[in-house]
Order: structure tokens, then sequence, then C-alpha cells
């Protein structure tokens, strides 16, 4: 199902100025980034295996009418009544001291998360990555293979505040794996790539292949993120877009998903779940986010449906994507 998050209006992109006001950039950069945290709250309330698994409403953000958290437990379905500032700061203030975890009764401790589409400390990947390590899950990434250095060279520098937990510590990667998911497999792998110098001393960054290493070392996962979308054409008009970028759009930032769980679905635990990010361009017009990426996001919310009542039936796992509405990744 699709997930949309109902009371993110008020967070505008960095720089952004509303007509009649005096808003900053930095108190733009400041309302997109708490709802970005948000959002991954809410991703990670979607990622739950069952309703029965937490005990009350999320703190940060709102469930639309249409939730694809659970058909258990008297949340689904539900939208919450909007309260005050003051009578939202009290309850978040009691939820947070009564549990460890984003405010949430989540453990995740012993579930295998891969999150695919994470190459730094920003975008909402990494944001979800956090709150899946905050409730005690193992994070695998899949890393682009051209940026695959330069991320683990970040790592070992340390992110930051970007990388700190809720207890303090630095989140643990156990392992990065490259990954481009424009090849389902070997095959699909071209030449020129094979040839260059930017994937020099790499291989098994097709999906299959990757799926595969992961499985070999970690045995079946519970959590499948797919944090994935390019569109080499992006900055074009629709009406000014070739075949070739609009293909190129739909496949990197749809079809993927589709392979995703075509090959990590058989090595997933039954009861697991895998979700993707989508956007408001699906269904309104969005200027400026052009090159099919608009159809793309719209195929992946129709393939979502598709893949998760097929799936369901075949691994046992459910299918969701969510949107953080109007808001860019970074």
């Amino acid at each position: 199902m699709i997930e949309r998050p109902t009371d993110l209006r008020s967070g505008y992109p960095k720089g952004y100025k509303r007509k009649g006001t005096a808003a900053s950039a930095t108190t733009a950069l400041n309302h997109t980034m708490s709802r970005m945290a948000a959002t991954a709250a809410l991703a990670a309330l979607a990622l739950l295996p069952a309703c029965s698994a937490f005990g009350m409403a999320p703190v940060l953000g709102r469930v639309g009418s249409k939730s694809a958290v659970a058909s258990k437990g008297g949340l689904s379905g539900r939208s919450p009544a909007l309260r005050s500032p003051a009578a939202k700061s009290r309850r978040a203030a009691a939820q947070a001291a009564a549990s460890p975890t984003m405010g949430y009764n989540v453990d995740l401790t012993g579930k295998v998360a891969f999150v695919a589409g994470v190459a730094d400390s920003t975008g909402y990947g990494w944001a979800i990555a956090k709150q899946l390590a905050n409730a005690g899950a193992t994070i695998v990434i899949g890393t682009w293979p051209p940026v695959m250095n330069l991320f683990e060279r970040g790592l070992s520098k340390g992110f930051g505040e970007d990388q700190k937990l809720l207890d303090g510590s630095d989140m643990k990667i156990a392992k990065i794996y490259p990954l481009d998911a424009m090849f389902s497999n070997p095959s699909e792998v071209p030449e020129d790539i094979l040839n260059n110098k930017r994937y020099a001393g790499l291989e098994g960054y097709d999906i299959e292949s990757c799926a595969a290493k992961v499985a070999a070392d970690f045995g079946k996962i519970d959590i499948l993120v797919h944090s994935l979308a390019n569109g080499p054409e992006v900055t074009k008009p629709l009406l000014e877009t070739s075949r070739a970028g609009y293909l190129a759009a739909s496949s990197a930032s749809a079809y993927s998903m589709v392979s995703l769980l075509q090959h990590f679905g058989p090595h997933m635990n039954a009861g697991g779940t895998a979700l993707s990010l989508t956007f408001i361009a699906s269904e309104r017009v969005v200027p400026g986010y052009g090159g099919g990426m608009s159809s793309a996001k719209a195929q992946l919310e129709s393939d979502t449906k598709t893949l998760a009542w097929e799936a369901g039936r075949r691994f046992g796992v459910r299918v969701n994507t969510i949107s953080a509405g109007p808001l860019a990744s970074r």
C-alpha cells in the first residue's frame, strides 16, 4: 500500500521563502530535516513485521487514512486528530521517556535490514537505516559502485552527529556491498561498464549477485529497503525527454524494485517486509521533476500493489511504499 504522511506541508525545501513571510533558508532547512526524521520514523514503523510489535501511535508525523502499517490492533485506517503544540510536546516527551527507541516500543534485535541506495550520511535511506539501527536491527548497505570507496572513507572518518544513535553510540554498518540496480544479473552488464575505471576492482554488483552474497554472509534477511531513483534527463521537461532517458528513469527508479524482490525475496524470512520511497510527483505536477521521473514514481506505486499481492503469496513478505509529500531528499 501507499503511505502518505499528511502533516508535512509546513516543511519547505532548503532556501525556500514563502510569500509574505520572513522564513530564512536556515529555518526552512530545519523544517525539512525534522520532517525528514519524521518520514524516516514512519518508514521504520511501516517496516514492522506485525502490529503487535508496538503499543503506541507514532510520535513523529501523522499516518493518512489508508495505513499500510498493519491491519490488526486498531491502527489501520486511523488518522490521529491534530493536537495543540503544547499537547503534542507533552505527549512526545511522555512517549520518549517510556521507550528508548524513537517513541515506539520496537525491538528489532536479531533482524537484518538491507538498505539499497545509501552512499552518504544524508537522504532518506541513511535516515531510515539510523531508525532501524536505533531499534536494534543489523544494518547492511548496498552502494552504487563508483562512490563506494568514497562512502567507505567517510565511514572510516565518521559522519559526526549524522551517525549518532539515540544511545549516543555511532551507527554500525555490518557490511557494504557494491550494487548497481540498473543490472539484474551479470549478463546485463555491458562492456563499457566492465571496463570502466570507476568500477575497477569490483564485481558481483548486479542485483542477483548482490543478493546471493548477502544471503551467503547473513542468511535470510528481514527488511528490504529500496532507496533508489535516478533519471538522467530529470531536468528536462517531459515534452523534451528522449525515449532512452524515459526508459532509463523507469528502469532505475521502478523496475529496480521489481528486480530487488525477485532476487532478495527468496532470501527473506516469512513475515519480512520490503519498502520503497515514492514522491508527490506521481500524482501532481512538479515543475523541474522531469525526464520521466514522475512516470517512474507512478509506476513504482502501481507496481507496489501488485508486488504486495504476488510477493506476499510467494515469499510471505509485505510490500509498501511511502511518500514524503513535496520534500526533496537532500
